[in-house]
Parts: structure tokens; C-alpha cells; sequence
């Protein structure tokens, strides 16, 4: 099965350079979108990269009856239009249709791009479409990086938390135990070089740049005390958090404990990378569980949380997508109302939607309270990598930051610079910062988080 019929964040941030408009609260686009009446139309498009798809899989039919169950009790139908990857985020066929004004009703969107469509003005505001009780059966704060001024810009269908794998037979071979995994930065890089043999390396981070790797970096960032732009007093991107960080992924490639190219699509893969045997330990995200047990179904791996700096707190990054609606398409009222029913529904039958999608289909930690419950009660937690996960991995989570096409290219040339290009980090940062200042002194979009 390819990279495009098993869709993941990997496979899909990989393309992050494209930029969708401006960052400095630019319209995107002005004219209606779905080449509907601007307010009444009778049918909504919904641009997706599951469904209806060729290989018509257990996550294109959710899709697919997703939207039937709506068109059966509703007078606005939707009409689903599949983009594989390669056009949906990779290409430009959603820049292109929002740049003539034709932008889909309804479309998936990723914390890390929220910024360019709201400043671009073309999201919806969909609170006035939820009831409280649907508001508070979201879990922690995973709303915050989709709210503005208190408004909620998008409903998020899962959480997708980052983790470490590790293969069972690598360590044994090594002699290592569970009580080797590592804990501490030090410690990660001591037992991958124990871990690295001739045929295989005992570490890998994502070295492919894009939105994906920006995301896997940036709970090293956070778990230094850093951050990419200035907050709660932090000094921006030129500090030492950044550099020890950028540090870390830097030694890594040069004591040669990771590879400077991961196998498969990318360092998300962890069939192609731990399931080979090419990697010992890999980082990736909860989405791997279910790839493992498609793919490398009887092959013994474990999960343990991200280690952390010497005096750093432990973080993870929590990404997942979310439906959203265009403000300036057919029917933005229709499209608010069909997301909310969607993915906010209490009943019976919407908590069982979300606990199919995120633990039948997918393996996700449900972003709602009463589907994670749903989930546990059918057992679907009881694997120990999804255990780990749940009890460890998730309680460390912070949301995946939304920065503008600016701040995020800075950082991935940061982030490559020292990693590839051999800069010193120091330099990689201040490179980055003096950007990233720069920027910021003419902004005036919404709030970076």
C-alpha cells in the first residue's frame, strides 16, 4: 500500500512549503466559493483526502457514510471531492482554488496552516452552531490552537500525540531492558550509540523537511524552554533552549547514530523504518500503532514517552485535523451546522462516529471526552502501546503551535541548517530569529500559540 492510500500527518505536512496567501491578514480570496449564490446554496463541497478513494478503505467509507447519514435528513446536501495528498497539501490545488475565489465549502486544516486561512479571512466562526455542553465535552485545551478571541474556527475529529517506538529485538541483541529506555537527552543519544550497528542505526528523526518535521521538533523545543516566537517572556527563537535543542538533532546525525535520510515516506513511517530493522528506536505518532499492526503485524516494538533536557519539563506535540468552513463560500451557515453535527454531536450515534473514526479506522486519542469513553469501554486502550499512550504519552501533550508560513520557514531552515548543513546551532537560531523579528515587527494577524 502506498504513502497516498494510507494517509498520515507525515505523509501529508511533508508538503508544508506551499504557501497559501499571506500571513499579514490578507484576504485569500473574494469571491464566493463551490461556485455557489454567496448564502443559499443547496449543495456544499467538501474537499478531502479520504474519500471517496480509489482504494475505497475503512477511512474513505467513513466519509462516505458520514455524509449519506446527512443527505438523508437534510435539504443542503454535501458532496464529498477526494485530492490525494500529492494535490490536497503537496501540490497546489487548494491554493489555486482559493486564489480564483473557488474555494471548497468545507475542508480539512491542521493547526500548523490555521493562520493563513484566518488571516486570510476565510474561516467560519462555528461557536454559534454549539451548544456548552458540546464546547465542554472537548478534551483539555484542544480547541485552543482553532480559537480566536474566545471563537472556535474549527472542530478538531482527533489528537495525534508523538511518541518513541523502539524494537524489542534491537535491544535484547544489545542487551538492553526496559529499564534502559532513555529519560533524558543524554541517555537517548548513549543507548542509540549502543543500539547502532553496521546494518542499523539506534535512532532516527524526521531529516525531511516540511511542516511534519517542524512538528516532530517542536516538543525539543518546548522541553528546553524555548520557543519560536516571543511568549510568556521567553526571549524568541536566538536563546540557549533553541540551541540545545537544535544540538540534539545536530549530534545525532554526526556521531552517526541516525541517518541523515529516513526509509519509506519519512521518518513518520515506523513500518519502513523501525519494522525494517533500520532503525532501533524512531519517533512518530500515535497514528503508527495501527500501521504496525497492518504492516509488521508480528514483529515485538514498544512505546516510552519523548526523554527530556536535564532540567526541562516533559512536552509532546498533539497534532490532528479538523473540519472547517469557508466563510466566503456557498452556504457558510450550512457548513458551520454540518461540522457541528458532525464532529460535536452528543447523541448516541455521533460519540459512536468519533470512537469509530479514532479507534476502528484510525488509532487516535479522541479529541472528546464521552468518544474517549466510548473507546476505553470497548477496550480499544487495552493495547499496551495505545496504554502507554493514553497514561503516559497524552498527559504531557501541548497542541501543535500555529505559526505563520513565515515563522515556520524560518525554523525548518534552522532546523536543517543544524541538523544537515552542519551550522552551528547558535548560528542557525540567530539566523532564524533575525527573520522571525522581522517579520513580527509588521504583523498583525491573529495570535501565534
Amino acid at each position: 500500500m502506498s504513502a497516498f492510500e494510507r494517509v498520515t500527518r507525515r505523509s501529508l505536512l511533508r508538503g508544508g512549503a506551499v504557501v497559501l496567501g499571506s500571513a499579514m491578514a490578507a484576504p485569500l480570496l473574494s469571491a464566493c466559493g463551490g461556485g455557489g449564490n454567496g448564502g443559499g446554496s443547496k449543495e456544499l463541497t467538501f474537499w478531502n483526502f479520504y474519500g471517496p478513494n480509489p482504494q475505497a478503505d475503512a477511512q474513505s467509507k467513513w466519509f462516505t457514510d458520514l455524509v449519506a447519514a446527512w443527505n438523508a435528513n437534510n435539504e443542503v446536501k454535501v458532496k464529498l471531492h477526494y485530492l490525494p495528498v500529492s494535490e490536497y497539501l503537496a501540490g497546489t490545488a487548494l491554493q489555486t482554488a482559493f486564489s480564483a475565489g473557488q474555494g471548497p465549502d468545507i475542508f480539512l486544516l491542521s493547526p500548523g496552516d490555521f493562520l493563513r486561512y484566518y488571516n486570510g479571512g476565510v474561516l467560519t466562526d462555528l461557536t454559534p452552531h454549539l451548544k456548552p455542553d458540546q464546547l465542554a465535552d472537548f478534551d483539555g485545551d484542544v480547541l485552543g490552537t482553532r480559537k480566536v478571541d474566545g471563537k472556535v474556527y474549527g472542530l478538531p475529529m482527533e489528537q495525534e500525540p508523538l511518541a518513541m517506538y523502539y524494537s524489542v529485538d534491537a535491544f535484547e541483541q544489545a542487551k538492553l531492558s526496559e529499564g534502559d529506555l532513555p529519560k533524558t537527552w543524554d541517555q537517548l543519544l548513549d543507548v542509540a550509540a549502543k543500539l547502532t550497528t553496521k546494518d542499523r542505526f539506534g535512532l532516527l528523526f524526521e531529516t525531511i523537511p516540511g511542516y511534519y518535521q517542524n512538528f516532530t521538533w517542536y516538543p525539543f523545543m518546548w522541553m528546553a524552554g524555548g520557543s519560536a516566537v516571543p511568549e510568556n517572556g521567553a526571549p524568541g527563537f536566538n536563546a540557549p533552549a533553541i540551541h540545545n535543542a537544535l544540538e540534539l538533532w545536530q549530534d545525532a546525525i554526526t556521531t552517526k547514530v541516525a541517518p541523515r535520510k529516513p526509509q519509506g515516506d519519512g521518518a513518520g513511517n515506523a513500518p519502513a523504518n523501525l519494522g525494517s530493522g533500520f532503525a532501533a528506536m524512531q519517533q512518530s505518532g500515535i497514528w503508527s500503532v495501527s500501521q504496525m499492526e497492518q504492516d509488521k503485524k508480528d514483529f515485538p516494538y514498544g512505546v516510552f514517552p519523548l526523554p527530556v533536557p536535564d532540567g526541562g519539563t516533559y512536552t509532546t506535540d498533539i497534532g490532528g485535523w479538523a473540519f472547517v468552513a469557508n466563510a466566503k463560500g456557498a452556504n457558510p451557515e450550512a457548513a458551520a451546522t454540518f461540522i457541528a453535527w458532525a464532529l460535536a454531536a452528543t447523541d448516541k450515534d455521533g460519540v459512536e462516529r468519533g470512537r469509530q473514526w479514532n479507534t476502528v479506522v484510525k488509532t487516535n486519542l479522541p479529541a472528546r471526552k464521552s468518544v474517549q469513553e466510548a473507546a476505553k469501554a470497548a477496550g480499544a486502550f487495552d493495547k499496551p502501546a495505545l496504554k502507554v499512550f493514553l497514561d503516559q504519552v497524552v498527559p504531557g501533550g501541548r497542541g501543535e503551535p500555529r505559526y505563520t508560513p513565515e515563522v515556520y520557514k524560518a525554523v525548518s531552515d534552522a532546523i536543517q541548517a543544524a541538523q544537515l548543513g552542519g551550522i552551528a546551532p547558535a548560528q542557525a537560531a540567530a539566523d532564524a530569529a533575525a527573520k522571525i523579528d522581522t517579520f513580527l515587527k509588521g504583523y498583525k494577524g491573529a495570535a501565534m500559540l
